[in-house]
């Protein structure tokens, strides 16, 4: 089996990259996914995160309120602080996840491409690249297409504000400022998906590489 990192800034695409690799027959685990699960009541996660952040954190049906979670660790002073705080809950829990999902892909499809999608492969302190993946792809855009699919995918359709759009937008960038630049992640990676032209140009570029994970997966 051929394990496969899928890492892209903020914005850059990489959900809809894991869905073209995934219709084309690859399988397919999504970090955010896995992280919204963790977070549910019941969860160790949802419980370390509550105990850290406060109840406020909660929404009135006592989930966890993503964009609130988000506004207390990524704003004023100290973000960088909480930001680690939150990610030793997180990110050992995803990882764990991630690595019984591989070792089962591994026992029922020995060659299968397996792709893990997340946007902190490289940040993360609490995984080996080098160990954990096969490959690595990254999906580069210009960081102001990235704000923008950012600020899109938040609004979802609704109008608001020219000031609410500039927060947004300065969100955006305040939570790119805490990853690492495509231009130092790219020497590390071993294919480079531009996602800043068509979807027709990105789909074509999909299917070049996963015919040739397909070909690595064979070999291993």
């Amino acid at each position: 089996m051929l394990r496969v990192g899928l890492t892209g800034g903020l914005g850059s695409g990489k959900s809809t990259i894991a869905d073209m690799f995934a219709a084309l027959g690859a399988h397919v685990i999504k970090a955010d996914t896995v992280a919204r699960d963790l977070m549910h009541p019941g969860e160790d996660v949802f419980d370390k995160i509550v105990a850290r952040f406060g109840p406020e954190i909660l929404s009135p049906t006592g989930e966890i309120d993503r964009p609130k979670l988000a506004q207390i660790v990524f704003a004023g002073e100290g973000s960088e602080q909480r930001l680690d705080q939150l990610n030793a809950i997180v990110h050992p829990a995803v990882i764990a996840v991630q690595m019984d999902w591989l070792t089962q892909i591994a026992e029922s499809h020995p060659h299968a491409v397996a792709i893990v999608e997340s946007a902190l492969i490289f940040e993360s302190a609490y995984a080996d690249s080098k160990r954990s993946f096969h490959r690595i792809l990254l999906v580069v855009a210009p960081d102001e297409v990235k704000v923008a699919r950012f600020v899109s995918r938040t609004l979802a359709g609704r109008t608001v504000s020219p000031q609410e759009q500039a927060a947004l937008e300065a969100d955006a960038r305040q939570r790119l400022s805490h990853q690492i630049p495509d231009a130092k992640k790219a020497p590390r990676c071993d294919y480079i998906l531009d996602n800043s032209g068509s979807l027709e140009n990105l789909q074509q570029q999909v299917r070049k590489i996963f015919v040739e994970l397909c070909e690595l997966a064979r070999e291993h």
